[in-house]
């Protein structure tokens, strides 16, 4: 029986507990976000009317409910398939992905309604996002295919990690921050010509989402390309997931605010239609 493991083979093993450990963290703070917002959830679930942008909440909401179950399994599961290992991982890609996506999509129609749904500005926005989708699934995918994938070699330790180091996985993150800058710029421009003009509670407390929203994104985007670029066995990818959820508590959190204004305020904020609950490009309601 081997006894003497290499710094190698210890390092690999405290970077898989070290990544069970945060993900137990994650999956704490997300069940415990739930439950504190039990309430709100059903109620707006319960009374709120269907609309595609409430599916669109939804598949926001619990996404990351998959997310979660499926890295646990991952980490706490005893795996030696390495194939396995890989299409786990590509599962945890596509759900990371996709939650991302529905995330930025609320900020997308938000940023839209600031500017009056101007359907020059949604097209544009439309593509710049759907080509960064397209090509940050692309490299997502190019990364972990050929990728070898290993377990630690000290007894006890559950999990894989890619033995090999991709570089190229911070160009999703790139990808991500460049474009919640631009969304972040266009929602600052906006609030500068609007700001002595504008008294509406809702219109401030949009753009007071759209700022806070893109500056978490903003930061997370820019750790994730450091921690990509610089970090190696399971470390590099510590804060991939906790991003998405992070992102996703804040944009249907957000979501469930605005909702919530609308009903108290019952038309008040009449000076500036904005979409809320029902929010959609061709679709007003105050």
């Amino acid at each position: 029986m081997q006894t003497d493991y290499s710094a190698d083979d210890v390092a690999a093993a405290a970077s898989l507990q070290f990544f069970a450990y945060i993900y137990v963290l994650i999956t704490t703070f997300w069940t415990y976000d739930y439950a504190c917002s039990l309430d709100e959830e059903w109620k707006f679930l319960l009374v709120s009317h269907w609309t595609k942008v409430k599916g669109l909440y939804i598949v926001t909401r619990y996404v990351p409910f998959l997310l979660l179950a499926t890295n646990l399994y991952l980490t706490f599961i005893p795996n030696e398939n390495s194939g396995e290992c890989r299409a786990l991982d590509n599962i945890c890609s596509g759900l990371g992905i996709l939650s991302a996506v529905c995330s930025e999509s609320f900020f997308i129609l938000r940023t839209c309604a600031l500017w009056n749904n101007n359907k020059i500005l949604l097209a544009a926005m439309l593509v710049i996002f759907l080509t960064f989708v397209g090509a940050a699934i692309g490299v997502s995918f190019a990364t972990t295919a050929p990728a070898i994938y290993a377990i630690s070699a000290i007894p006890g330790i559950t999990g894989c990690y890619q033995s090999s180091s991709s570089l190229q996985l911070f160009i999703p993150f790139l990808l991500l921050c460049a474009f919640e800058l631009g969304l972040l710029t266009l929602t600052l421009i906006r609030a500068i010509q609007n700001w002595r003009i504008t008294t509406s509670r809702l219109y401030i407390v949009l753009v007071n989402h759209n700022v806070l929203y893109y500056i978490c994104g903003l930061l997370f985007s820019v750790a994730n390309i450091f921690t990509s670029l610089l970090l190696h066995y399971s470390y590099h990818a510590i804060l991939h997931d906790f991003q998405f959820i992070v992102l996703a508590i804040l944009a249907t959190r957000m979501h469930r605010h605005l909702w919530q204004m609308k009903r108290q305020t019952h038309g008040s904020d009449a000076l500036m239609q904005i979409p809320m609950s029902d929010m959609s490009p061709t679709e007003h309601t105050v």
